[in-house]
């Protein structure tokens, strides 16, 4: 009995995506998978179908470090109308209200410093957030009211790029779980006119540069070039990919020994000189420090694992490449 292929290869590391305005994160996401040929793929945080900007996609043993980078900080541009507030707090949804705009620049200045620090939000109804395991969008669409809870966010800064009659952009740096189209349609009922999203880009996740993006465009230019050239595709493609690690960058390193390290993939804590106190730290293996996974500190003050990187090697038999 032959072995069933397995549909795509093992690649790990992650794909700094700029995503396009008018697809979702999960339609990229099955993009990037498709142009890597990944056996398996998933990204951190989704973005709206109106919002581009950066969407990093884990693939393969990166996908276990994901959680990190939905948890990490954000930073997003968006620009504003004012004077028409919609059900989904951008322009796609439809106008609930339409107000006269009398709003100064200072105005605007002065009620943004509401927003400053830790605050609390509820999140729309236009959201991803779950209820009873579905997302609260589907009760939206259905016309169902669900009552959310506020949740606590901060908005480590929110500066005004411009003003211009009916409009503003805005500059946010902001912690997990913050939606900048609540963020704005809370602003524009402060300054009495509301507001709704036009605009909405994602410029930062965690330390990820925004030099290191790259477009679905570039992605499948070089695909296609690797076709034409008959040469396997990761020879141009992994390049780009960054390391599985620097999703966890901002975890402190327990660097350990061999010995130690057999004892950890095999699930087991150990001692280790130097480590932290308490928390999650990301551990490595001797001079050449190869990450092996993220671990916490458990109450014997010993290195715990809980996410562990497990790569087989590449096997020389074909794969099924989705067209």
């Amino acid at each position: 009995m032959s072995r069933r292929r397995r549909k795509g290869r093992d690649v790990h590391g992650i794909v700094l995506l700029d995503k396009p305005t008018g697809i979702s994160s999960n339609d990229a996401l099955q993009q990037v998978k498709r142009i890597y040929n990944a056996a398996k793929a998933g990204h951190t945080g989704a973005l709206d179908p109106l919002a581009t900007g950066m969407l990093p996609i884990c693939l393969g043993e990166a996908t276990k470090f994901s959680q990190f980078l939905l948890d990490a900080d954000k930073r997003y541009t968006v620009t504003a109308r004012m004077g028409v507030r919609t059900d989904t707090s951008d322009s796609e949804g439809a106008v609930v209200s339409v107000r006269p705009v009398a709003v100064s620049k200072e105005q605007v200045l002065a009620a943004l410093e509401q927003f400053k620090g830790d605050i609390l939000q509820v999140p729309s109804m236009f959201s991803a957030l779950k209820h009873q395991g579905r997302p609260l969008y589907e009760y939206a669409r259905e016309g169902i009211e669900i009552e959310r809870e506020a949740r606590p966010i901060t908005i480590y800064s929110i500066e005004l790029l411009s003003f211009s009659d009916d409009r503003f952009s805005l500059e946010v740096h902001c912690s997990k779980g913050t939606y900048i189209r609540s963020l704005v349609d809370d602003l524009g009922e402060v300054l009495g006119c509301g507001a709704h999203v036009t605009q909405l880009r994602r410029t930062q996740v965690a330390r990820y540069p925004a030099d290191k993006m790259l477009s679905l465009e570039q992605l499948n230019e070089m695909l296609d070039q690797c076709r034409e050239q008959g040469i396997p595709p990761k020879e141009q493609l992994d390049q780009y990919l960054l390391p599985m690690d620097s999703a966890v960058s901002s975890l402190p390193e327990v660097n350990m020994s061999s010995v130690l390290a057999a004892y950890v993939t095999q699930g087991q804590a150990v001692m280790v000189p130097h480590a932290p106190i308490a928390g999650f730290v990301r551990m490595s293996v001797g001079e050449d420090a190869e990450f092996i996974g993220v671990g916490e500190i458990d109450d014997d003050g010993k290195v715990a694992p809980r996410r562990l990187v497990r790569i087989v090697a590449e096997s020389n038999e074909p794969e099924e490449q989705d067209e």
